[in-house]
Formats: C-alpha cells, structure tokens, sequence
C-alpha cells in the first residue's frame, strides 16, 4: 500500500496556499536566526527543538505586530461600535499553524524551516494546546474570534488566563486520571501582558446606606491583570484582541489585618485572591455552586466592563482623557455578548453597578437609565436546556460576595415583577415561575431569568433548540415578549476545520471551484456540479485513504493496536455524558461483536469504532462508561476469532490538536444525543465538512444539517422531540425493551455477570442500574432503531462509490455551518453592526 503523502510534501503541491515568495523565504530565515540566536538562545551552545519553535513563533509574531497595531489605530480613527464577546472558556488550541494559514505566510515558513534543515510538522507538535475550555463551548467562542476578525469586525474576546486548563486525561487500567494542565510551563510566546490596564475587582464588604445614595465599603480588592492575544482574520490584515485576565493580590492585601509577627501569613494569604485565576472548571453542562466560580464570574466581568467604558469614555489611540462623558450614546458604541456559557454569567448587575459608579448618580438614575442602558447594550445566548446546567446561586453566598449587587438584583426582580403583575392580574404562579428570586431553602437567584430580563435579545444556538426555549425553559418570557427571542444556528471557521487540518481535501476543493470557498463556504454548493464526476469521486476517495492511513499509523504508533485501514472509521468525540449516549455506542458495539462471534465464518464489514472525550472528575457515571469502553475493548481487542473486523479505541486525553488529526479521518460521525437535549452541537459539523457520514438523532444542528443535504445523505434515526415528549407522558420503562429484544438482553447480562469485568463481575453495577431504572435519556429506545441505521451504514460502504457522493453531498451542504455565517448573522440581527470587507493595508504599505 502506498504510504500517504505528509503534510509537508502536500503543502508543496498545493494551491490555496500561494507560491513562497523568495523573498518571504529570506527574510523569515533572517528573522528565524535572529530570534534563536539573541532572544533563546544566548549563551547556550546548543538549541533545543522547543527553542526552533519558539524562534518560528516570534518569527511568525513579528507579522503579526503591526498588523495589530494598525487595526487598533484604524478602529480608535474610525470609532465603530464595538463588539465585546465574553466567555469563560475560550478553547483556542495551538496557534501557530493557525496564525501562518491566516497571514498567508504558510508556505514560506514551510520552505525556510526546511531550508534551515527543520521540520515544520515536528516543530508545530511541541506546542501546547491553550486548553481554556471544556469542550463545544469553549472552541466555539475561539471559532467565533477567528470569524470576528476575517468579516472586519472591531470585537474583542474577554475571558481568564487559567494558570491550569482544562485537566489532561489519562488512562490507567481503563480508568481516566486527571493531571494537571501545566500549558504555561514553558512560557507563551503569544500573549503580551499589559500592566498598564489592571483594574481592581471588589468582593465582600458591605452596604452602606448614605444620603449621597448606597455605598459599597470595607472590600477586599483583587487585581485583574490583562494579557492580550492577537487574533487575525483571514488575509484581510486585519488583528483583533483576546484578552484574558490573570487575578494578581495588591501589595497590602491582608497585611493592614495582620501584626508584625504575621508578616509571613499575610504574604502567604496572597495565594486566596490569585486562587481566582488558577483553574479552569472542568464541569460541562453541569452547574457547581461554589465560591470561586462565582468569582471567577463576577471577576472577568467587573474587570472586563471597566476595560470597555474606560475604552468608550477615551476614544483616540493612545488617549487615556475622556471624550465621552455621556452614557446615553453607549448602546451605539458598545455591544456585549455575554452568557456564553452553559452555566450563565450575567452582566446586568455588574454593568448598572460600573454606570452608575461611573456616573456617581443617585439610585434612581440606576432605577430608571441604567437598567434601560444596559439592556439595549447586552444579548444573551443560551447554550443548554438540561436544567442542571443552568446558574441558580444561593442568595446568602451572593449576599456574602457582592452585597450590592444583591440589592441591584433585588430591585430588577421588583420593577420586573410589578410590570408581570400588571399584564397578568392575579396570576401569582406565573410570578413565582418568572421571578429572578427561587423561593426555597436556601433561596437562589435564577441567573437565566436575569439574562432574559436584561437583554434585548435572546438565542439559541440551533433552530429546534431556539423553539424548545421559548416553548418550555423561557415560554412564559416569551408569552411577554415574542419579539426579543432569536436563532442563531452555530458554526464552525472553515480555516482551522478545513484548510488547516485537511489540506488535501481544501485543495481538490480549490481545483474545482476556486479558492473563495474560505471566506464564503456557501462556495461548496459548486460541488454538486461534479457529484457524477469520475475524477473528483475518486480524488474525495482518495484523499479521505491517505487521512485514515495516517491516523492509523499515529493510533498504531500510540496504542500499540494495528488497524485496518480499509475499516469504516467509525467516530464519536465530545465531552462524556448521559445525554449524549456514548452508552448507545457502546451497546452497538457489543452487539457487533456478539453478531461475530455468533457467526465467525460470516463476512462482515470491517470497523475501527473510536470513543474520545473527558469526563468530569466528579461524575461518576461519566468515569464509569469510559471505564466499560476500555473494558470492552480490551476484550474485542484480543479476541482472535474478531481479528481486525472490528476494533475499538479510546482516544485519550481528546483536545483541539487531536481533533484537527482525528476528524479529517472519520468515515462516520456519531451525534446520537437523545432527541432535545444537544442544543446545537459543533463537532457534528467538523465531521460534515471533512467529508464523514452522519449517523445520528434528529437533535441539535442535525436537524438543519439534513436539512441542507437531504435526509437520505445522513443515516438518522430514533426518536423525534415530539416522540420523547409522548414517552415522558406515558412513562419510559427500560424492562419492556429488554424484555423485547433478545440481541439487547443478551448485551445487559454480559456486562450485568462481569463478561467485560471477570476480576470484579459487579464491577458495572451501577450502569446497569442506571439503564434499567433511571435512565433519563432512554438509551433502550433508541436501540433498535440505531441498530438498524448501523446496517444501513455497513451496506452503503460496501459501495464506495455511492458512499464517495453522499460525502460530497454533505461537503456541498456544508456551507450554512460556516462561523462566518453566524457572525454575520449576530452583527446584523442582534449587534447592530456590519461585517466589512476592507482590507487594512499591511504595515509596509503607507495608509490613505
């Protein structure tokens, strides 16, 4: 078999790259030397590969540079609204390939590195992934940064500078292990710390009641420190900023509560305010009440509205005197896009707070202008229905935390509840349902309710998911106002999840339709001209081969399990849980094997089923399932009558630089969440994209996804949303399907007697348990169906021709799922902005 070209021999042949100009290759040697020689290197005599990949990165910075500093003149000369995006989680993964692609400067860097006799692959292997996030949230904030810049945005993306991110996993005797994130260790060559932009953040303390109006007093003061990343669009020279904080304690904090003798402690005490960036929460649709997280919240927002009314107040560059004095204008000047997360982080208390210190008003003016103020300026995006997910915090921690806010929040739930009360006389449940304050032991604040309350829009992230939020989580919201609800289908950047991971199959795309399919993916509708293309068939065929021979080869080389490569790829990553049913997977599996070993003389299709994603260190079912898919591999793995029919791998410890190898791959994309519980999903588009098959529910994106290719390109299956609400009514009862279905009964008593676990035969207990008596996601019915789907799939392998055009029906209806799409979407329908698309003239080009 022929071995796959590597990255670096295709990136010779390939035209959406450009040609290395000579003189590019020149000068980024010069500045390559330049940087090891006098910036690493010093006085070693030798360098190490991680120096190479540093001297590359500040190589590669050093384009960056003035193309950041011009963008931010551009935007202070031109004043724009501006675009604040807010996240907790930003999961950027590596920059530098990224970075190279977006600049253009690809190729030149490719030939000098290997002029210089280096190797461009090895050298973008040693850095680590910026894992600042979970999982589909996180790495959708950092598609939607990518987006921002190259539509000519002026945004900027707020978060924190975890010290840790999200844990690396391990797996131990098919257990997962959490290490630490330690991604900062050797330094990040692409931040720049701004000291001169730290800001105090207030926690604690106390309300005083004066006749100058309330006052917040007795606080303890954290600093936030900013770190800026710049983020560049796509050739358009344009370089926006993340900038992330990193919580540093004042000089004197505690040491005015201390005597002499307890110097020592007091410095040590240091460590609680900077505790506030250490860790990135390793939770996913999961809501963990504690402390910190609400300061991590109420951290990155107090610091980051600071940051935007200093900027709105001081519009020249470079000018810290205010030209602004008035606020009324700032619903013009500034949008926040707040909330993205599963777990909301609400900016409306925090921003009427900053207006009104900012105004040194009377409370009223908090009453009346900037409640009205804050409301035109935020949006909020919903991310989840699953209600453990949504932030309901004890009033006593929050009084406890932010008093004052406490009081903010107080008076919103009171003018809300009186303006409820007059639309709906005597309506005292619908008050208690829409109130922000949850009566109860203890009472909480439903922080959800409070976002609706303060924005002038409110969306999901997928259609179906919009409609379930205004018919069930916000319908009574929606009864009041229909007009303030929204969709916004998620999207993915086609240069990171096209270009960057699978260039081979971008440039047989570029052969045929040209190069403009990355900026406008809509492009791709081209394709379906050459469906019945002989040539092109056989060129998607092909590149899709030498993607599995080389992800066989890297899981060969790390897994020590030899793969058939002629196998269906068949592919499940995301974040372990419940709802999205990696237990279904695992049940399919089972019974694939059972079908085998029943009959070994029987012909099958090959399979190479992958499971990859991190389960949160708390959630014991999670670490359980992972731990039965180990198990079962384990034992399919080594069964000789299976041989290399089917094959199952755990894929540990999966990020963003193990997607970018393991979706370009995939024959089969597994999105089999239970009908209404995925809200969108992301990866499912990767998948789409690069040319895999979906096999999934009617859930999330899924819906519009076979919508654009037509629900016979997807294998779909099982229950609708109407289906799961019927059941809900009537009653799921798990014993009726195993009863029903010997293949699933025979499935449930081999994991049931320990077949998968002979040393601990109750071993799996609990998820047996779980699947007969509390399943709350009806895995068992959805069973037969998707057993069912799984030969539909293994038919249509069998035709690789017809399964090569449904591939490339779906990659030419891959183009709604474009992150540009959604931007320009929120900034049209929701910001109040318009993408450009002007192009900044490079910083050797004098402006007009």
């Amino acid at each position: 078999m022929a071995k796959p070209l590597s990255d670096h021999d295709r990136r010779k042949q390939i035209s959406v790259r450009g040609i290395a100009g000579l003189g590019d290759v020149v000068e980024i040697k010069k500045s390559f030397n330049r940087h090891l020689h006098f910036t690493l290197v010093k006085d070693r005599n030798v360098a190490t590969p991680r120096d190479y990949y540093f001297a590359l990165a500040h190589t590669v910075r050093d384009h960056l540079v003035g193309r950041w500093i011009r963008t931010q003149q551009y935007y202070y000369e031109k004043d724009p609204k501006r675009v604040y995006y807010l996240s907790l989680e930003f999961y950027m993964g590596r920059t530098l390939q990224n970075t190279m692609i977006n600049l253009g400067l690809q190729n030149a860097c490719d030939e000098a590195i290997y002029q210089l006799g280096l190797d461009l692959e090895e050298l973008e292997e040693i850095e680590e992934d910026a894992g600042l996030g979970n999982g589909g949230l996180g790495r959708l904030a950092a598609c939607f940064l990518d987006s921002l810049a190259t539509l000519g945005l002026a945004a900027y993306g707020y978060g924190i500078r975890y010290e840790f991110g999200i844990f690396n996993q391990k797996i131990s005797s098919g257990w997962q292990v959490e290490e630490a994130d330690d991604w900062l260790r050797y330094g990040n060559p692409w931040e720049k710390a701004r000291p001169e932009y730290m800001l105090p953040v207030h926690f604690y303390g106390r309300v005083e009641h004066t006749e100058e109006g309330p006052k917040w007093v007795d606080t303890q003061v954290v600093l936030a420190m900013p770190y800026d990343t710049p983020v560049p669009g796509y050739k358009n020279n344009t370089v926006n900023t993340m900038r992330l904080w990193s919580a540093k304690a004042p000089n004197d904090f505690q040491l005015q509560k201390f005597n002499v003798g307890d110097y020592i402690q007091a410095v040590l005490d240091r460590n609680l305010a900077e505790n506030i960036s250490r860790v990135l929460y390793p939770n996913d649709n999961f809501f963990e009440g504690k402390e910190l997280r609400l300061k991590q919240e109420y951290f990155v927002v107090a610091a980051t509205l600071q940051d935007i009314i200093r900027r709105f107040k001081s519009s020249k560059f470079g000018c810290r005197d205010p030209v602004r004095t008035s606020y009324e204008s700032f619903p013009d000047k500034v949008s926040l896009s707040p909330c993205q997360q599963k777990q909301e982080i609400s900016q409306h208390s925090p921003l009427c707070f900053n207006l009104y210190h900012h105004t040194r008003a009377k409370t009223s003016y908090i009453h009346c202008c900037c409640f009205s103020i804050t409301s035109k300026t935020c949006a909020y995006t919903n991310h989840t229905v699953l209600p453990e997910a949504l932030e309901r915090w004890p009033v006593y921690m929050f009084e406890k935390l932010l008093p004052r806010h406490l009081e903010i929040i107080y008076e919103i739930n009171h003018r809300h509840l009186d303006r409820i009360a007059a639309l709906y006389p005597g309506d005292n449940e619908r008050l208690r349902r829409m109130s922000l304050i949850e009566e109860g032991d203890p009472k909480r604040i439903n922080m959800a309710h409070l976002c609706v309350v303060g924005s002038h829009a409110v969306n999901g992230v997928a259609r179906i998911h919009s409609e379930i939020v205004k018919s069930t989580v916000f319908k009574d919201f929606h009864d009041v106002e229909p007009e303030k609800f929204q969709n916004k289908t998620n999207g993915i950047t086609p240069r990171r999840w096209l270009l960057l991971c699978n260039p081979g199959l971008a440039d047989i795309i570029a052969e045929k339709i040209g190069e403009e399919f990355m900026t406008d993916l809509f492009q791709l509708k081209k394709l379906l001209d050459y469906i019945d293309n002989e040539v092109f068939i056989r060129d998607v065929a092909k590149v899709k081969q030498e993607n599995k021979q080389k992800l066989a080869a890297y899981l060969e080389k790390e897994y020590k399990v030899k793969i058939n490569p002629e196998s269906i790829f068949d592919i499940q990553v995301k974040r372990i849980h419940e709802y999205k049913r990696q237990l279904l997977n695992c049940l399919h599996i089972i019974t694939y094997y059972n079908r085998i070993k029943k009959e070994p003389n029987k012909k099958f299709v090959p399979r190479t089923i992958m499971i990859g994603g991190k389960a949160a260190p708390g959630y014991h079912m999670a670490k359980m399932i992972i731990k039965l898919i180990t198990s079962v591999a384990a034992v399919v793995n080594n069964d000789p009558v299976v041989g290399d029919r089917l094959k199952v791998i755990f894929l540990e410890n999966y990020r963003v630089s193990l997607a970018e190898k393991v979706i370009p791959a995939a024959d089969l994309s597994e999105q089999i969440s239970t009908a209404g519980t995925e809200a969108s999903g992301t990866g499912n588009m990767k998948f789409m994209l690069n040319g895999a098959l979906t096999i999934g529910t009617m859930d999330g994106a899924n819906v519009e996804m076979a919508e654009e290719a037509g629900e016979e390109n997807l294998f779909i299956f099982g229950m609708r949303v109407d289906d799961v609400e019927a059941m809900d009514r009537k009653g799921y009862n798990a014993q009726e399907y195993y009863d029903r279905l010997p293949e699933l009964r025979q499935v449930m008593d081999q994991i049931r007697t320990g077949f998968f676990s002979p040393q601990k035969p109750e071993l799996f207990k609990d998820i047996v348990n779980m699947l007969m008596n509390h399943d709350r996601f009806k895995v068992f019915a959805d069973y037969e169906a998707y057993i069912s789907c799984q030969e539909k799939v293994n038919e249509l392998y069998k035709n690789p021709k017809e399964w090569t055009k449904k591939v490339i029906r779906n990659i030419a209806a891959s183009g709604k799922f474009s992150s540009d799409r959604t931007i320009s979407e929120y900034a049209r329908e929701i910001w109040g902005v318009e993408p450009s698309a002007v192009k900044i003239p490079p910083p050797n080009e004098p402006r007009d």
